[in-house]
């Protein structure tokens, strides 16, 4: 597939790419200074128990935020993710209690979450219906699962060398981070570096046109919402382990974040741009925000506010300079010379 063809994913000159690199800076600027303020400002934000717990709650929205990347670069989204962990933990704590081992547990909650993916896949690339619709309908058909398989009940007596997995860290750093940080470096190679990465950016800047240049868009788009269902399952084990509690309403509201981490990292909304460095920085950003707030004690309101706030700003921001560039261009009547 020819270069351009990818959508400009890696050209350098491409002014869409600048303006990438640009927000991407000015992320990482936030980062720094907020991290500093909270440091100096905020009592016990640098201390090393909160810094590790910092990083351990962002474990999840990060595993989701990863393969949420790559959905919405080819212009898709997939708002069931938080669902998808909450009908998995269900079927950890139902199976947990019908007696199966923990180890065959595991990966028969990744694949249900890779199911729920592939129903989401199926419904987007097979019937032709729009991902926002699908997966807002998925949201509520899974997390209705959830609560059909385990009801409110909270299965607790999980096997506690997996639980103390779960918050083991080694320093500050949690061995769930390491996992994080493994699984980043494998998709930013797989977007970033390969010829698959190239025609996920070819498809999410002209769905046509990827196409025409061979693309198997439909086979594409199905695999990506499989691998993030499959994440959100793996969040999920994650998820249930560190709080030593399966629940069907494990994970409620965290779809909200990951959108936020994804869009304020810089992809694009409408696809065809983003990069995976920049959605990492992001969610340490809104990890950053939330625990600073909390730990000045500020009303969890407050805090749903902020996160609203910068999701709002993460859409409007990156497109500001576009929209400007559009109403300055001259209409085609405009490029006409008088006769």
């Amino acid at each position: 597939m020819p270069r351009e063809a990818a959508g400009g994913a890696a050209a350098p000159r491409d002014p869409a790419g600048r303006l990438i690199r640009r927000w991407e800076g000015l992320i990482l600027v936030l980062l720094v200074t907020v991290t500093l303020w909270a440091s100096a400002g905020v009592d016990g934000f640098a201390n090393a128990s909160n810094v590790s717990f910092l990083l351990l709650d962002t474990t999840e929205i990060a595993l989701m935020a990863l393969t949420m990347t790559l959905v919405v670069v080819a212009a898709e989204i997939d708002l069931s993710v938080a669902s998808t962990l909450g009908l998995s933990c269900a079927v950890l704590g139902w199976l947990w209690n019908a007696g199966l081992a923990i180890e065959l547990i595991m990966p028969i909650c990744l694949l249900t979450g890779a199911l729920c993916g592939a129903v989401n896949g199926v419904l987007v690339t097979r019937l032709g219906l729009p991902s926002l619709a699908v997966t807002i309908g998925t949201f509520a058909l899974y997390r209705g699962l959830a609560y059909v398989i385990l009801g409110d009940q909270a299965v607790a007596d999980l096997p506690p060398a997996y639980t103390g997995l779960a918050t083991q860290t080694f320093g500050p750093v949690p061995l769930a981070t390491v996992l994080v940080a493994v699984l980043a470096a494998l998709a930013a190679t797989v977007l970033h570096a390969t010829g698959l990465g190239r025609s996920i950016f070819a498809l999410g800047a002209n769905e046509e046109a990827a196409h025409f240049a061979g693309v198997r868009v439909k086979r594409i788009k199905f695999w990506l919402f499989v691998a993030s269902g499959a994440c959100a399952a793996l969040a999920s084990l994650v998820y249930t382990f560190r709080y030593a509690s399966a629940r069907a309403d494990n994970g409620v509201g965290l779809e909200l974040a990951v959108v936020a981490a994804v869009l304020l990292g810089g992809v694009s909304i409408f696809g065809g741009r983003g990069t995976l460095p920049g959605v990492l920085m992001a969610v340490l950003l809104l990890g950053v925000v939330r625990n600073a707030l909390i730990l000045a004690d500020v009303a969890n309101e407050v805090l749903n506010f902020v996160t609203g706030l910068l999701l709002v700003a993460s859409v409007l921001a990156p497109n500001l300079g576009a929209i400007r560039r559009r109403r300055h261009l001259p209409t085609p009547s405009e490029g006409k010379s008088v006769p």
